[in-house]
């Protein structure tokens, strides 16, 4: 599977390449977006520098390599969803998510499961409930399915209750098949208990 434990690296290997690297590619950025892509890929779960035991330090090296991608070929629908969805669920990198997120939906502004993670991310993670109603219903216009509506109404009669929470996580566990995700969304909802 892609989500193998990271091979025990030189430190060097997790220095974030500079942003500035967008201007010397000779015209290949899309090409060098996909590298630095699968280079992030091999370590969706490294958390660079450790706050707590639930999260990591914010714009981490993740984040900076996935925000290189997404400058480099803005028009990559993955590198923002999964990109950002790692940074908030599997390191808890929110910092770096809310940037990965809004990027993502100003660019796929009609994509709704990237509006329905991006909607999620806002109401838990910033606890910011218009800015996630408004992403909610963002999704629901644009042909999300019937209970991502019911998440909405429950936002807007709720606010962000932990009931909620867990109804968001089991969803995205049944639109994600990738069993590293689905164990980090799970842990996510027994936090919820």
């Amino acid at each position: 599977s892609m989500f193998t434990k990271p091979n025990l690296q030189n430190r060097t290997d997790y220095v974030a390449p500079p942003l500035e690297v967008k201007y010397l590619n000779g015209g290949f950025h899309i090409q060098q977006a996909d590298s630095f892509w699968l280079r992030a890929i091999q370590d969706f779960d490294h958390c660079s520098e450790q706050l707590n035991e639930m999260q990591c330090k914010g714009k981490s090296w993740l984040f900076n390599v996935i925000n290189l991608v997404v400058e480099l070929d803005n028009k990559f629908k993955e590198a923002y969803y999964f990109g950002a969805l790692s940074l908030t669920i599997l390191i808890s990198d929110f910092e770096g998510a809310s940037i990965i997120f809004d990027k993502g939906v100003s660019v796929f502004k009609k994509d709704w499961p990237l509006l329905y993670a991006a909607a999620y991310h806002a109401l838990m993670e910033e606890k910011d409930k218009l800015k996630a109603s408004g992403l909610y219903l963002a999704a629901v216009e644009n042909g999300a399915p019937s209970w991502v509506r019911v998440t909405a109404g429950r936002l807007a009669a709720e606010g962000g209750n932990s009931e909620l929470a867990k109804d968001i996580l089991q969803q995205l566990i049944s639109i994600e098949s990738d069993p590293r995700w689905v164990n980090k969304l799970r842990k996510k909802i027994n936090q919820y208990e």
